[in-house]
């Protein structure tokens, strides 16, 4: 599974990276909760991790972000806090399920698998913004009916781009997304296949589709920015 684990404290963050990697899940970690916030929204992860008692953004808060934002992505919140009333809360805002500290690493990876065994929320069988479709079943992308062929790079920038249309996605974040996030890629790097994307997509179309916000990154959108 790819998870996120959303947590401030460093040993716990430590411990549950080091588990769940040599259980053999791919982990990223944000040590408060609006970068948990940046990164559930940014990337795609099959379950998350969530501390309640946090700096910036709590995990109620952020469990509820996640749902107005319409981020589906299953939440198993962790915490001390043992109440009723604080395990209704959380189920409340959000959260799909509730482990209490101290608690058994082999709970921990059960109530995952159980996460991992329920029915996901179906993705659309394509993605269209203006006349460009993508398909991500089959990696087909047309315009204005005509088939265009791109890179492996280039298909995976155009889906982060296509499943964030109308959002400003900044440069570190696209970056992360199709290279990885523990690659050092350069700047200049991913200007080169934007414009080698921007080329096969937007080239001899009336409307331009891929669009530049300087000093912040690119945004997928039919209408001018």
């Amino acid at each position: 599974m790819k998870l996120l684990i959303v947590e401030d404290e460093k040993r716990m963050v430590e411990l549950l990276h080091k588990g769940l990697t040599e259980e053999g899940h791919t982990v990223a970690c944000a040590m408060d909760g609006s970068v948990g916030l940046e990164l559930a929204a940014n990337y795609e992860f099959d379950a998350i991790i969530l501390d309640v008692m946090m700096p910036k953004m709590d995990g109620y808060e952020l469990a509820r972000r996640l749902r107005s934002e319409k981020i589906s992505t299953p939440v198993l919140m962790l915490t001390a806090k043992d109440a009723v009333q604080d395990i209704v809360h959380g189920l409340d805002v959000g959260a799909d399920d509730y482990i209490t500290k101290p608690f058994s690493f082999r709970e921990l990876l059960a109530r995952l698998r159980a996460v991992d065994r329920r029915p996901r929320v179906p993705r659309p069988l394509q993605l269209q913004v203006g006349d460009l479709v993508l398909d991500p079943a089959t990696r087909d992308v047309w315009r204005d009916a005509g088939k265009i062929l791109l890179t492996r790079t280039e298909y995976g920038l155009l889906e982060h781009l296509i499943y964030r249309a109308g959002t400003v996605v900044r440069r570190q974040t696209l970056i992360e997304a199709v290279w990885g996030l523990d690659r050092d890629v350069e700047n200049n790097t991913l200007d080169v296949f934007v414009r080698l994307l921007r080329k096969k997509v937007d080239d001899g179309a009336q409307q331009k589709l891929i669009h530049t916000v300087r000093g912040v990154g690119y945004v997928l959108r039919a209408e001018s920015f």
